[in-house]
């Protein structure tokens, strides 16, 4: 099994559409990825689930994430970084059965110009703490409103052939 990780507890966020493309695309090419938006983490993870604690609403989140072999972690940017919640829920999965040497790719975005550059980067260095194995191919998404139709399509043909190399390479890895 592996997962889809929209990046953000926002509802309605574009992470979770750019996700559901994703886990469609590999769908298409006979894939089995599952999504996990933040947004269905308990409300209170800091109180209930850091330090050694483990709540009953977040074991079925962390069976999934250790149950997990490959990961695509879909990225917001949130004040020239990845949002807060996405570092909370890293700490809440247990270490390091969750992330230990498993493999990763990673999708930036943002409503700006940049794609989550940064952003990416940072969460580069969480994932190499971790000793995942991060795939060299990462992708940003600038101005990613525009990006998507109503369908949640990716609208720019070059966009979805970079989406797609990325893909067959998550695929392969």
């Amino acid at each position: 099994m592996n997962l889809i990780i929209s990046g953000t507890n926002r509802e309605r966020s574009n992470s979770l559409k750019i996700a559901r493309y994703y886990q469609k695309e590999l769908e298409r090419k006979g894939e089995n990825w599952q999504i996990l938006s933040l947004d269905e983490l308990p409300a209170d993870i800091s109180a209930s689930d850091l330090y050694g604690k483990r709540s009953p609403a977040f074991e079925p989140i962390q069976a999934l994430v250790s149950q997990a072999k490959k990961f695509i972690f879909v990225i917001p940017e949130y004040n020239g970084s990845f949002p807060g919640i996405l570092k909370v829920f890293v700490d809440a999965c247990a270490f390091p059965a969750s992330f230990y040497r498993k493999k990763v790719a990673l999708v930036g975005l943002s409503t700006g110009k940049y794609g989550n550059i940064r952003g990416v980067d940072h969460f580069t260095g969480v994932c190499n703490y971790l000793r995942m194995h991060v795939l060299p191919l990462k992708i940003h998404l600038p101005k990613v409103q525009d990006e998507l139709d109503e369908q949640g399509e990716i609208k720019e043909e070059q966009t979805r052939k970079f989406l797609q190399e990325q893909l067959e390479e998550i695929i392969r890895f």
